[in-house]
């Protein structure tokens, strides 16, 4: 018998491929998902699993090279943002065409934020591509997608990690995947920002650093069953290049976490029999 959870996914970039490895060690410890959530790339990696295309999916992500998430970025002269974001999804469609959200064999929400109403604009039903182009739209970088009288941008602004759309029950426990704890030291140094540290600038780690302490109020204040830490610190925003790396982290972590908590949710406990 399988146990029964919900599934929330937290934004974070590529940081959000450890999820391919966080749903994976879930499954193979006996666990069934029954509805998920996302913010962000949490959204696209849970929408494209509800779809049943995260094998192939995966599979893609692989064989990128830092050279091909460079040749995706669709670069634009906008005022809301330097890249576009077409040429990514319309590469993803020739392998996984575009479904209503409401057609998915598990149900799905994925989460935006209304940048001119402050409020978050959650999809449960239209196009999954649609969703996701407007929930993983980072303010200054991806063109805002605009939708009836709303301008919409990353849900990760607003709700890095969507708790609140998911409805606890006794029946299905609620496991949440956060990609924006707090660094980890032994994975990278913590740096000074200066002009050649790239990623770990003032900017992004404040950013950074105020993603965290949503997550952890959205956390005290839900209460999910269980969470999946993952170091925000574990990747570049754009380090897409790094899939087998950041599956197997997710993977890893995930695992522990579960083991380590194996009394909050009765689940098949067994090593790991992963074969990425």
């Amino acid at each position: 018998m399988k146990t029964p959870i919900s599934l929330v996914l937290s934004s974070g970039g590529a940081r959000g491929i450890t999820h391919i490895g966080a749903i994976r060690a879930l499954e193979e410890q006996g666990f069934s998902i029954k509805s998920i959530a996302g913010s962000s790339i949490g959204s696209l990696i849970g929408g494209i699993y509800a779809m049943d295309k995260l094998d192939v999916f995966t599979i893609w992500l692989k064989t990128l090279k830092r050279r091909d998430v460079f040749n995706l970025m669709d670069f634009t002269w906008s005022a809301g943002g330097v890249m576009k974001g077409e040429k990514v999804f319309n590469k993803i469609k020739t392998f996984i065409p575009d479904v209503l959200i409401e057609q998915m064999e598990i149900p799905f929400v994925a989460v935006s934020t209304d940048i001119l109403h402050q409020k978050e604009i959650v999809f449960k039903s239209g196009s999954f591509f649609d969703a996701v182009r407007a929930s993983i739209s980072i303010p200054g970088v991806f063109t805002p997608v605009n939708h009836l009288d709303y301008t919409l941008v990353d849900g990760g602004l607003i709700n890095p990690l969507p708790l609140n759309h998911i409805e606890p029950t006794t029946e299905n426990p609620v496991i949440a995947i956060n990609l924006n704890a707090p660094e980890d030291e032994s994975l990278a140094p913590p740096k000074i920002a200066n002009k050649h540290n790239g990623y770990f600038t003032i900017t992004q780690k404040a950013i950074l650093t105020m993603l965290g302490r949503i997550t952890e109020l959205s956390i005290k204040l839900h209460r999910p069953d269980i969470v999946v830490h993952i170091p925000r610190n574990v990747a570049g925003i754009w380090d897409y290049h790094k899939a087998d790396y950041l599956i197997e982290l997710g993977y890893t972590k995930t695992l522990e976490t579960l083991l380590a908590n194996k009394t909050t949710i009765p689940f098949i406990q067994q090593g790991p029999q992963h074969k990425f």
